[in-house]
């Protein structure tokens, strides 16, 4: 690992962190002076929080970065350095020397690389792809290829990646043709079962037919449409330390008005504002549910996720978002089929 590859000075915006913290893939960029002695930390959690905020994206990192992170020592051990992680829930570990410089960067995914995750994920599979036409006329949209593989494809090796294991597939348009290239998933190491909607059942209604006594942990669901470089490490770990009975990933999204936006009161002005960007999250289509809410799906009822997650929210239960910066297309028209083609590859 090129650990440099992360510094960035004080002065650096938030956008631009953003792009190391996507580049580097270590979910960490160290804030560094000239002379490479630690000033502090950025991770993916501190974007999240500033995007929460709605900060803008020139916001430099000196207002957002960690001013006292932990670090370790060059003649650490391993188990000292895992301890210590442990102790403070941290990821990763910059190692400074006597002059507080940073000589390298421990992280917990290279200390536990063969661990697996036994959380199952589901893949959510059996839309009809009718706003890519022709293309899915014979073939259903999680075949259609990026490059080389079909998006499903892509999608699976990213979970398997991340050390999962455990997959269900709903299935339903054209749902032999799935299977039929998936299998049981041996040839890629994993086990995979299919879950057939003999009608469609919404977004959440596949949920009711999963086998309830095998979902013990939280269960990742994602659309099958989807690419993304998600950390789903990172998401489970905010799951597991924010106690919900769901996580759903969101994205930031702007939307600015070409005019000036005028608020008045009977028949006076009271403001008038040039051109305003106004910032939502919108559901960015993956999730973590907890083993209670998927059992309480029943079986053969259509139900989409919002309208589960409302009924949770309105009863009281606690839901909540992920904000997630890293590369995410929903495939959901031609013009996003053919951008997945042109930039995947770079993503």
């Amino acid at each position: 690992m090129q650990f440099k590859s992360l510094f960035v000075n004080s002065t650096t915006t938030m956008s631009e962190a953003i792009k190391k913290l996507d580049a580097g893939g270590q979910r960490i960029v160290l804030v560094v002076d000239d002379n490479h002695r630690l000033l502090g930390t950025v991770t993916d959690g501190d974007v999240r929080r500033a995007l929460i905020k709605h900060l803008p994206m020139s916001t430099s990192v000196e207002q957002m970065m960690c001013l006292t992170p932990k670090m370790a020592h060059p003649d650490w051990s391993k188990d000292l350095i895992l301890s210590t992680m442990e102790k403070y829930q941290l990821i990763q570990l910059p190692i400074v020397d006597d002059q507080q410089r940073v000589i390298g960067l421990q992280t917990l995914h290279d200390l536990l690389k063969s661990r697996h995750r036994d959380n199952p994920v589901f893949l959510m599979a059996g839309g009809f792809g009718q706003r890519l036409q022709p293309l899915t006329q014979h073939c259903p949209k999680p075949l259609l290829k990026i490059g080389q593989k079909p998006i499903l494809e892509i999608i699976l090796e990213r979970f398997i990646d991340a050390g999962f294991h455990r997959f269900y597939i709903s299935t339903h348009y054209k749902h032999h043709m799935i299977e039929d290239y998936f299998l049981d998933g041996q040839r890629f190491g994993v086990d995979i079962k299919y879950i057939y909607e003999s009608e469609p059942l919404g977004t959440a209604g596949a949920l009711g037919l999963l086998p309830k006594d095998a979902i013990n942990l939280p269960l990742l669901v994602m659309n099958a449409d989807l690419l993304t470089h998600v950390n789903f490490e990172s998401l489970l770990a905010f799951h597991n330390s924010h106690p919900a009975v769901a996580t759903m990933c969101v994205r930031q999204y702007e939307h600015s008005v070409p005019y000036g936006v005028v608020q008045g009161q009977d028949h006076r002005i009271v403001s008038v504002v040039e051109k305003p960007t106004h910032h939502y999250f919108i559901n960015a289509g993956i999730y973590l549910l907890s083993p209670p809410l998927v059992k309480s799906v029943l079986p053969g009822i259509h139900l989409d996720m919002p309208t589960l997650l409302g009924q949770q929210i309105t009863a009281g239960q606690v839901v909540n978002m992920f904000p997630i910066h890293e590369y995410w297309l929903d495939i959901g028209r031609m013009e996003d089929f053919q951008l997945a083609q042109e930039e995947y590859a770079f993503a």
